[in-house]
């Protein structure tokens, strides 16, 4: 018994067998550790995709999105991971998801962010239009996106008489946005003056407040009225949406080739008639 124990002393006390006790503890540490790391990056976890190719300026829906297991080594840092945090996103400008490609934060936003939100509301068959204002014609800036307008026009005729009349209404505010095209209520803390009144209108709609805007030999004035209200008509003669509709479209003219074009232009067909009178 008493050499047994010697040969256990002797055989722990010898320095090659501690290094090489040594370097077997360290090497099963790394295997160990290694596998440990190998099995974490191949393990499976669940990552939304795009089920379909999404375009630009789209709301993400439900349908839109499915979810499918990775080795956590090929998931980048910077998607989303859960589908609640898609749901309801804007696919940004420019920016096409195709369909199978995970969700980068970069490339969704949130709908009142994308550059041109309010381009998003123009419902199908209408053109988008920017109706000049100023802080005065809004009232002290008090036309909100979401207002109904109407929008009134003030013109002489041709035999010099100021008559004034509803043009168009019920229109929906898209967006009021300044000189700079920013939007006016964006940021509660910059100090914004409106300079247009975007919203969408049927292409009739949409030459005839165009034409009217080029009518400035007849004194044109197109200024927004909340809807329902009623604008100012004292010691002028009121005429009716008809009428100022056939009033426009007497006193301009298409010029031929641009019918098609995105911004018709008019002229006046009677620059001089009341000069001859």
């Amino acid at each position: 018994m008493n050499n047994v124990l010697i040969s256990i002393k002797r055989f722990v006390r010898n320095k090659n067998t501690v290094t090489i006790i040594g370097v077997l503890i360290i090497l099963g540490v790394l295997y160990w550790g290694y596998t440990s790391q190998i099995e974490k990056a191949v393990e499976p976890r669940q990552v939304p995709v795009a089920n379909v190719t999404i375009q630009p300026r789209t709301e993400i829906k439900h349908n839109m999105v499915t979810v499918i297991e990775m080795p956590t080594i090929a998931v980048p840092s910077n998607i989303l991971l859960y589908s609640a945090n898609i749901v309801g996103m804007w696919s940004n400008v420019n920016s096409v998801i195709p369909k199978g490609s995970m969700f980068f934060n970069d490339v969704l936003v949130e709908k009142n962010k994308l550059p041109d939100s309010a381009f998003v509301e123009v419902k199908k068959g209408e053109t988008p239009y920017a109706f000049p204002v100023t802080i005065d014609t809004t009232y002290g800036n008090s036309i909100f996106p979401g207002n109904k307008i109407d929008i009134y026009m003030k013109a002489e005729d041709t035999s010099g008489k100021i008559m004034v009349g509803k043009l168009v209404e019920n229109i929906e505010v898209l967006a009021v946005k300044d000189s700079s095209g920013k939007h006016v209520f964006e940021n509660t803390e910059a100090e914004r003056s409106p300079s247009n009144l975007v919203f969408g209108v049927k292409e009739e709609i949409h030459i005839l407040l165009r034409k009217a805007s080029y009518m400035q030999n007849f004194g044109v004035v197109l200024f927004p009225v909340p809807h329902g209200g009623v604008a100012p008509v004292e010691g002028q003669t009121q005429v009716s949406t008809q009428y100022l509709k056939d009033f426009i479209n007497a006193n301009t003219v298409m010029i031929e080739g641009q019918e098609n074009e995105g911004e018709p232009i008019e002229e006046p067909s009677n620059n001089n008639s009341r000069e001859e009178e």
